[in-house]
């Protein structure tokens, strides 16, 4: 299959290009960034315009702020395109119910980059958890990622804050392990340390709670996702698998829903309904948070 990628930044480089370009099922055509000294670092061809790399290719893969995605997203999408999207889908609601629209509208496929849920120690906890019913999650994700490091220069991670980068992380985790997300009980947010805090309930009875922040100075993240019922526990703290081979796995998938014309589970609307849960816990932390 032809993909194209657009954006050009830390995880362009790191994890999209190099995962598409290594794909043996993969043509990585190409891509386009606003920086073309960037572009022409990372592609193996620079499109002038979004508009000419979706006429050269069969899906777009995105590595670019949440709001640029949105719209250029619903582009490649009327053009016939099939997605491979970054998380959180869009900046708000709205961008989020129309791509999820367009998406559903033009028939094609989309598949978004929950990049933890393709590494095999995630699929060892989940699987444990099928087997606990778990009535209870737990999940923290400390990083100081705003304070330094590549992505310390993401304006948008700046005014957005953990809930959006690392929260749809989360809260996929969550939603997989207790079960479907049915609401937010509790939020709290505390800028000072961009830590926000939610108790959040789930199909079936279950129950969870979460802590993110981007602005906690320790240095290795911090990671950890538990679940628990009478039949024991089972935790998962480990990122050991890198995110190109997550992505390899990703693409797998994604090639595979393509062939078959099938949804895969982490699609579009999977995405929009986690959007959903974020602007809930956004409103009720209260006005702090806004």
């Amino acid at each position: 299959m032809r993909i194209g990628l657009v954006g050009a930044g830390p995880w362009a480089r790191e994890t999209h290009a190099p995962a598409l370009a290594a794909h043996p099922a993969v043509d990585f055509v190409g891509g386009w960034a606003r920086d073309p000294a960037a572009a022409a670092e990372v592609f193996p061809r620079a499109f002038p315009s979004p508009a000419e790399l979706f006429d050269a290719v069969d899906a777009v893969a995105f590595a670019v702020p949440p709001d640029v995605q949105a719209q250029l997203a619903v582009q490649a999408a009327r053009a016939g395109r099939h997605l491979v999207l970054d998380k959180p889908i869009a900046l708000d609601l709205d961008g989020a119910v129309a791509l999820a629209d367009a998406v559903e509208a033009a028939g094609v496929r989309s598949i978004v980059a929950f990049t933890r849920r393709f590494a095999p120690e995630t699929r060892d906890f989940l699987a444990r958890t099928a087997e606990l019913g778990p009535v209870a999650a737990e999940a923290q994700w400390l990083s100081g990622a705003a304070l330094s490091g590549r992505f310390a220069a993401s304006t948008w991670r700046h005014e957005q804050g953990a809930l959006f980068d690392v929260g749809p992380h989360v809260l996929d985790l969550l939603d997989a392990a207790a079960g479907p997300i049915t609401g937010v009980d509790a939020a709290r947010y505390d800028a000072t340390s961009d830590t926000w805090t939610a108790q959040l309930g789930h199909e079936g009875g279950g129950a969870s709670s979460l802590s993110l922040s981007l602005r906690t100075p320790v240095l290795p993240t911090v990671m950890r996702v538990s679940a628990h019922s009478a039949h024991g526990l089972a935790v998962l703290e480990s990122r050991e698998t890198p995110s190109t081979a997550c992505f390899r796995v990703l693409l797998d998938e994604f090639l595979a829903s393509v062939a078959a014309g099938t949804d895969h589970p982490l699609n579009v609307r999977h995405g929009l309904d986690l959007q959903r849960v974020i602007v809930q816990i956004r409103a009720a932390a209260g006005p702090a948070a806004r």
